[in-house]
């Protein structure tokens, strides 16, 4: 395997985010490989053009300009011949850029406004800790609370819960500061902790989820419906709530079922991760690599123009070269003029490859796009592998970590793979549907009376498709749905 065949294997299955590294790379290495920008040739003032004018030649310079020209033009021709030789059928032959992507702007090309100031792109978000801090120096405490009341704040977890029990911070500060706590108690520590504990959000530092919900409660209107009974329900009862144990409920609580409705549903409005309230993770955007769009009734493929920056030779550096020249200089040029080439045909056959296998796909899935993931076709690497005519590793790096743009959302490519499970009539129906109609059954379900796995399989059964009662339970789980004693709701 040649290394410029490594180099297209290797890009061909690198995600958008490596690709554009990669590219950044190729660029800073490579003065023969440039970013086309579309404005580089948009005409400037007058007074520009006139001082980027040249002067008139001779004419023993113009004889001399075109001698060097056609000496050029003759060793790129040569070049061509020598390289292509070389280069494997997997590879395709044409280096033009401008035929794949469009022109993508890019971070070293930005332009700064005239009023942007240092710290300006600080996107740094602000933390539990920094929120709870602020509140703690607005809140008057003599030195030795503060200093536990900083050191509750630090064993918060971004959740909102304390995870360093009250001893361990007496026992802490007891060999830290002999003097200040020699004389301290477990209730001196416990009183900070509940000051802190009324601190925004609703429901910080507790150190479990029904001191959490008690806490929450308490600081609601006394005149609220239903709060001493709630109050009571998360303090004494929660682990049957979480079993969904109504009949137990109803007969440790008292109530009727009228009123253990309106209790839970008053339970239901509190938040049992404070913190995530403060706290917000960094979002991460996917950039699809190809886009779907049903143009005149028919589903058509393109890839995406901003995924990469359009490249090209810089004929500058190329014009430079001389056929045998054997300088250092010469050869410097000549080396990454090769090189630069490899790589644009690297990238252009890994797009190509891209675009035949993502339009094989959605021809496969075009019920899918129509109708949903109850729709979804049974379809196994090996499938796309024999209709594009490549191997069933090709067919898995370029559907690794690439993203398609649909109307019903961005998918991996991997997402339209799915197992086969037999029907009834000798079908095939994919995973994925199966996975959508257990979903679609599941929320159509009487609460008071789920559906349990063997009814989820009875009811697929009628609809032609087969499936054993733990693949029901197995699909469940990837899903995210409880069984269905955990799914019973009060009516």
């Amino acid at each position: 395997m040649t290394p410029q065949l490594q180099q297209a294997i290797r890009l061909l299955q690198l995600s958008t985010l490596d690709l554009q590294q990669e590219i950044q790379q190729a660029l800073e290495s490579n003065p023969l490989l440039e970013v086309s920008e579309e404005d580089a040739d948009l005409p400037g003032d007058d007074g520009d053009q006139n001082a980027d004018q040249e002067p008139p030649r001779s004419n023993d310079e113009t004889a001399e300009s075109a001698e060097s020209a056609a000496e050029e033009a003759s060793y790129e021709d040569s070049a061509e011949d020598s390289w292509s030789d070389d280069i494997p059928s997997e590879l395709t032959t044409d280096s033009s850029w401008d035929d794949t992507f469009q022109a993508a702007p890019t971070s070293g090309t930005s332009s700064r406004d005239d009023d942007w100031e240092p710290g300006d792109n600080d996107t740094r978000d602000e933390t539990l800790q920094d929120h709870l801090l602020w509140q703690l120096n607005l809140t008057p405490m003599s030195d030795s609370d503060r200093l536990v009341a900083e050191s509750i704040i630090d064993g918060i977890e971004p959740d909102g819960y304390l995870t360093i029990s009250t001893e361990e911070l007496l026992e802490q500060f007891s060999q830290q500061y002999p003097q200040e706590f020699a004389d301290s108690e477990l209730d001196e520590i416990e009183a900070v902790l509940h000051r802190v504990q009324q601190f925004d959000p609703p429901g910080v530092a507790a150190r479990n989820l029904s001191e959490c919900l008690a806490i929450q409660l308490r600081q609601l209107p006394a005149d609220t419906p239903w709060i001493g009974e709630a109050l009571k329900l998360v303090e004494d009862h929660l682990q049957l709530l979480g079993n969904h144990d109504y009949k137990t409920l109803l007969r440790r609580m008292r109530v009727k079922e009228e009123a253990l409705q309106e209790i839970i549903r008053l339970i239901q409005t509190l938040n049992p991760k404070p913190g995530a309230m403060i706290t917000s993770s960094q979002s991460e955007y996917v950039i699809p690599d190809v886009v779907v769009a049903k143009i005149k009734d028919e589903w058509v493929v393109n890839l995406n123009p901003d995924a990469a920056p359009r490249l090209r030779i810089n004929t500058q550096y190329a014009d430079l070269i001389r056929r045998a020249d054997n300088s250092a200089d010469n050869s410097f040029l000549k080396n990454h003029l090769q090189e630069a080439r490899w790589f644009l045909k690297s990238l252009l056959s890994r797009n190509e490859t891209l675009l035949k296998v993502a339009t094989e796909i959605v021809g496969r899935q075009s019920e899918f796009l129509e109708q949903g993931e109850e729709a979804m076709k049974p379809m196994v690497l090996h499938d796309i592998a024999e209709a594009v005519g490549m191997h069933e590793s090709t067919i898995s790096r370029v559907t690794t970590q690439k993203y398609m743009h649909t109307p019903r959302g961005i998918f991996e490519l991997k997402y339209f793979f799915s197992s086969h499970v037999s029907t009834s009539d000798g079908g095939a129906a994919s995973s994925t549907a199966i996975r959508a109609l257990i979903k679609k059954l599941v929320s159509a379900e009487n609460p008071a009376k789920p559906l349990s796995d063997n009814k989820i399989a009875q009811l697929l059964d009628e609809q032609g498709i087969n499936v054993a009662r733990r693949t029901i339970a197995k699909y469940r789980e990837a899903l995210a749905i409880p069984p269905s004693n955990e799914r019973k709701r009060l009516v």
